[in-house]
Formats: structure tokens, sequence, C-alpha cells
């Protein structure tokens, strides 16, 4: 059987707008696989925003982030894409973090080049590294994999700084320096997008965000540039906030969920989720009161 690495990178040869939800936790992921999804992005926004309650401007570490990694994987059979930002520091810090999120799951490792402590790719006032600090972290990401079908792919923050032509440079070099794929963030209209995708040989990756700064114009069109995957990275993290809220405002107002019904996850539902027939199954097993 192929490990999800190799079926991931299989997966991302065909550049065919393959959508990855973004999963802040270990129910996040169980619901995308239940949804019929081909892969998990373990999205570090998400992971910082749910389980700290803080804004995604470098506040996280490795090992909180191997640690939401480890409890995915233990729930899903998925591949799991983990944004693992900058690396958390220098090529060394690199290679400590490939190390723990290889042991904990991963499929794929995607890394920037903002300054640490970067800032999410949709916020003003980011700052790059120079390239060539860059390339010298791909080239210990690449070194440092065991199972060499694990994807390092290597994102570019430079648009918003230098301009999109300096992005795609960027993307240019790190595709020479080993990365498996390529993923120049925040583009702002559809004509970049296309461009990124003739210009770079390797698989693409686009990032949609409800809000942000780059346009979504869908699978089809997103196929038809050449994107292999595309990243709804924090859709999930988004509708259950705003569910949450709006429940939670019902239940204020009213002293009860009557109003809120409708927008509540069933009982049942909720137990299939988290696969409770599963542990039923297996309490039954080695239960000793029969």
């Amino acid at each position: 059987m192929p490990t999800t690495a190799a079926a991931l990178k299989q997966a991302m040869k065909s550049r065919r707008a393959m959508i990855v939800p973004g999963a802040a936790n270990a129910l996040f992921a169980r619901i995308v696989e239940d949804l019929g999804f081909e892969a998990v992005y373990v999205t570090g926004a998400g992971v910082v925003n749910m389980k700290l309650g803080v804004p995604d401007i470098g506040l996280g570490t490795i090992k909180e982030l191997a640690e939401t990694t480890a409890e995915m994987a233990d729930v899903t059979s998925l591949p799991l894409i983990v944004d693992m930002d900058t690396g958390f520091g220098n090529p060394l810090n690199v290679v400590r973090s490939v190390r723990l999120l290889e042991r904990a799951g991963a499929s794929a490792l995607q890394i920037e080049d903002q300054v640490f402590p970067k800032k999410c790719g949709h916020f003003a006032g980011k700052e790059v590294i120079p390239a060539i600090e860059m390339i010298d972290k791909i080239k210990a990401a690449v070194d440092t994999r065991r199972d060499q079908d694990l994807q390092i792919i290597a994102r570019t923050d430079a648009r918003a700084i230098e301009g999109l032509d300096a992005a795609i440079e960027r993307a240019q070099f790190y595709i020479e320096a080993g990365a498996d794929a390529t993923f120049v963030e925040a583009p702002v209209d559809a004509s970049e997008l296309a461009r990124i995708a003739a210009a770079l040989a390797v698989p693409q990756f686009a990032n949609i965000v409800h809000g942000g700064r780059t346009p979504d114009p869908g699978q089809e069109a997103l196929a038809e540039m050449g994107f292999s995957v595309v990243l709804y990275a924090n859709a999930a993290l988004q509708a259950a906030m705003h569910g949450a809220r709006a429940a939670l405002s019902v239940l204020k107002s009213d002293g009860r969920l009557d109003r809120a019904a409708p927008i509540l996850a069933g009982f049942e539902e909720r137990q299939r989720i988290v696969g409770k027939p599963a542990w039923d199954a297996i309490e039954q097993t080695f239960s000793t009161r029969k």
C-alpha cells in the first residue's frame, strides 16, 4: 500500500485544483474526511486561533503544532499537509521541526520565507528574509526528511512586499533548492493567479481566505490555470466561530436553545463523527462483563 505521502504526491501531479480544507483540530479533520475530501491542511493560523485564542502573529510553537498534527493523524487516514510557518527559526530549527512533524504524521510540510516571528499571509506589515536564507531552510528540510515522498512546499510572501515578479523569481529559486511544490501567497486577482501557475513548473498551491486578498475563481477555473491544490485554510474555523456565536446568542437571549436547533449538530450525528460506534465495538470486544 502506498503511504499517505506517496498518495498526496501523486494527487498533486494531476494539477486538478484538488480542494483541501483546513482543520484546526482533530474534530475538524474527522469532518473533512467524513465529507470525502482527499487531504487535510493543518492550518497554522487555525491552530493558534483555536488552541491558544490568539492571532496568527507567530505566537505558536513547534511543540503545539506537532501535538495537534499527531492528534489529527490518530483519527484520520487522509494525508496531512502541515503549515510549519517559517520552520520556527533558522535551518537548525527547521531540522528539528521536520523531524517532529514527520514523526507526528505529516505527509507534506509547508515552509515560508517570512521573518520570524511571522504574520498571517493576508495581514499588512509582513517582512521576508533574503532568498538565500530561505534556500538554506529548504535544503535543510529536504535533507532531513526520512520519507522521500514527504512533500516540501516552499511558500513565498514576497508578493505583498517586492511584487509579483520578485515572488515568482523567489519561487524559481526555491524549486532549484529542492522544493517539491511552491505556494505564492496572496495574489490579488485572477490574472496574477494565472501567471503564477503558468510560470512555475512544479505543482502550485493557491490559498483562498474568506475576506482575504485573493479572489476565489472556483475549482474549475483554478484547474484550468494549472493549480494542483487549493487550500481553504480556515473555512471550517470561520464557520464554527459564526455558528457558535449564533447559537450562544440565542441561549443568552432566550435562556433556551429551541431557536438555535437548525444550526446545531444532532446528538447522534455528533457521536458518529467522533467515532463512538467504533469505540463501542472495541469495548464489547474486550469487556469481561459478558
